[in-house]
């Protein structure tokens, strides 16, 4: 910080005496630069007075550097909408000059907005205009540029292979450049992309060479976000001092700069980090603080989240009144956020067609007779297209799910959990020795009676109606035989001990499919690799047995879809149960007294398991069941 303030004193020094040249247009743009961390306003005064004063000497490099910097100060605020409008009519006054260095920067500044608004295709398409501009001038600094914007592209869409390519290329050139401020800019980024990479020892590294190049720099704005990275790393693998460390740097550091998101942000890290060692009311203190700023700033996303990591605390505080009250403040958030980005992207589509519909009039009137058939053709497409459009929206918002995850009652007693595996243990081993005396005793005794009575045949005569009798009886013995073994493969599947779940659940769905009563479909994805222990596996199946009975008996169901995912490299089983069956109204679920769903209850509670029921009268019913395995 004390060398930024005297790099700042040094250029105001300078300011009395600077003639009305580009020697002060350069002062100028390099004491906003020099305040846009610290006095936004400052920096805002400085932009507009080193505009004014290339615009009065025509100085056009000038004009674009004051441009490009109001775009990068408007960006800190994130007044992204101005910043779209802005960045546009960079990019055409930079074609109008035919300035093809100008024309790059344009392009490479709207998709980094592009990306800020979650535009990915449009951030891609203009930041690879920009880079192809940048590599056929052969300019390091805007190649540079170009290769930082398509990292944080990449690392925005999540493909961390390319964003970290990239950003090694982009290190590279500002280290052969000798530019210490974009290697240490860059530096980060790449920090920040081995962190959601999990390649922790190499982010916690570079952030550290980050801290000491901004201190150096009196940078506190990269300071600040080399910490919080480091603060995130250590609180994802647990190391929470470390994290409680780092965190209250950052916050310290934070209080210098401009930037109330990072300091929101680090205040809901450390609230987090004081859940977690059970510091109850330094959580609650930090994360009201958080909720404060944000509210402040009206980040209604960052508020929700905030809200949402408190009502834990309050769980933990005993205070379920207060945390339900957050938790169902931040769950309507979600759901009118998810509203308003229908609505804008209804809104969106109704502005596309209104312009193409008025530049369509437009071409009807210059074209007059001849276009008339064309031109109404576009317009039917057009009305087609939109018609087809909003139907899929209203599709795709009708079709989704509320997925709503069924909290795991912390307070219950261990003695509960211990009676309920018990219980549950107890039967299956019941089941299995069920099984196996219906197989080996039942079942052997019916199997002799089946020979006996076939080499009693050899020896009797009987009359034809005696024949035909004694024919019926063996058939009614081998159909009582397969009924006995169908019982007690049901009570305790062979398959599922020998060859596991996916295999059991093919083949326990293929039987139920077979009998002609209803249609039932299975489907698997990543089964293949997951290991289930067995009294996981066993209970899993139970659970799917007695829901698909379920939807045979209650629900007079045709056709019910049976799906297992294995997901997060096998970590995460997910299960999917669906009927289109009569449906009913999930609320009779917390008076339901009947034993087969009380059963589902205490099975997924020894598993640990979350449960979703998506159901309503004449509408069939979608269960889905979440077990980490």
């Amino acid at each position: 910080m004390a060398q930024s303030s005297t790099q700042k004193d040094s250029l105001l020094k300078l300011l009395p005496a600077a003639k009305e040249d580009t020697a002060k247009v350069l002062l100028l743009i390099n004491l906003a630069k020099a305040n846009k961390n610290s006095d936004i306003t400052a920096a805002y005064k400085y932009v507009a007075e080193a505009l004014k004063l290339s615009q009065a000497i025509g100085y056009k490099k000038g004009i674009f550097l004051a441009l490009i910097n109001e775009i990068s100060l408007i960006r800190i605020e994130g007044k992204n909408s101005l910043a779209l409008e802005k960045c546009k009519s960079f990019v055409s006054l930079a074609e109008k000059s035919n300035d093809s260095f100008n024309i790059a920067t344009g392009y490479l500044a709207l998709g980094e907005v592009y990306d800020s608004n979650g535009e990915n295709e449009k951030a891609m398409a203009n930041c690879f205009k920009g880079t192809a501009i940048a590599e056929r001038l052969h300019d390091q600094g805007l190649l540079q540029d170009a290769y930082s914007a398509l990292q944080r592209i990449y690392f925005s869409r999540s493909e961390f292979d390319k964003a970290i390519f990239y950003g090694q290329k982009a290190i590279g050139i500002a280290q052969a450049m000798g530019d210490k401020s974009r290697v240490m800019t860059q530096s980060y980024n790449l920090a920040q992309t081995y962190n959601l990479t999990k390649n922790f020892d190499s982010s916690i590294a570079i952030s550290k060479r980050v801290i000491k190049m901004a201190r150096d720099a009196g940078n506190q704005r990269v300071e600040t976000y080399a910490l919080y990275n480091l603060c995130s790393i250590f609180l994802r693998i647990g190391k929470l001092n470390d994290a409680l460390t780092y965190g209250k740097q950052c916050l310290a550091v934070s209080q210098n700069i401009s930037d109330k998101k990072i300091q929101s942000t680090t205040l809901a890290a450390l609230g987090c980090v004081y859940l977690q060692l059970k510091q109850y009311n330094e959580a609650e203190n930090s994360l009201t603080q958080a909720l404060a700023i944000r509210e402040k700033i009206e980040d209604k996303k960052g508020i929700a989240d905030v809200q949402n990591i408190l009502a834990n605390v309050y769980y933990a505080m005993g205070q379920p009144q207060k945390a339900f009250t957050l938790e169902k403040a931040s769950e309507d958030f979600s759901d009118s956020y998810n509203q308003s980005i229908l609505s804008q992207q209804s809104s969106e589509l109704e502005k596309k067609y209104e312009t193409e519909k008025k530049e369509a009039q437009i071409k009807l009137q210059q074209a007059e007779l001849r276009q008339k058939s064309t031109l109404n053709k576009f317009l039917i497409a057009g009305v087609v297209a939109l018609i087809i459009i909003s139907l899929l929206g209203y599709r795709n918002y009708k079709n989704r799910q509320k997925l709503q995850q069924a909290k795991i009652d912390e307070l219950e007693s261990e003695k509960k959990l211990t009676a309920t595996e018990a219980v549950l243990k107890g039967e299956e081993q019941e089941r299995t020795r069920l099984a196996k005396d219906l197989h080996d005793g039942l079942g052997g005794m019916l199997s002799g009676i089946k020979y006996s009575l076939g080499n009693m045949k050899e020896n009797l005569i009987m009359t034809p109606d005696n024949a035909r009798a004694f024919e019926r009886s063996i058939d009614m013995l081998d159909s009582s035989i397969k009924e006995m073994r169908r019982v007690a493969h049901n009570m305790m599947p062979e398959i599922l001990v020998k060859y596991g779940l996916d295999t059991a659940l093919k083949e326990f769905c293929g039987e139920m499919d077979r009998t002609g009563m209803i249609r039932v479909n299975y489907q698997s994805v990543g089964m293949h690799n997951a290991v289930i222990e067995q009294t996981t596996a066993v209970g899993i199946y139970r659970i799917i047995q007695e829901l698909v009975n379920n939807a045979m008996k209650h629900a007079a169901a045709q056709n019910i879809l049976v799906q297992a995912h294995a997901t997060d490299g096998g970590k995460l089983l997910v299960i999917t149960v669906e009927d289109d069956g009569n449906g009913f109204d999930t609320g009779l679920l917390k008076q339901a007294t009947g034993i087969g769903w009380r059963n589902i209850q205490n099975r997924l509670e020894l598993l640990k398991g979350r449960v979703d029921i998506q159901s309503s009268p004449g509408k069939g019913t979608s269960v889905m069941i979440e077990i980490t395995i």
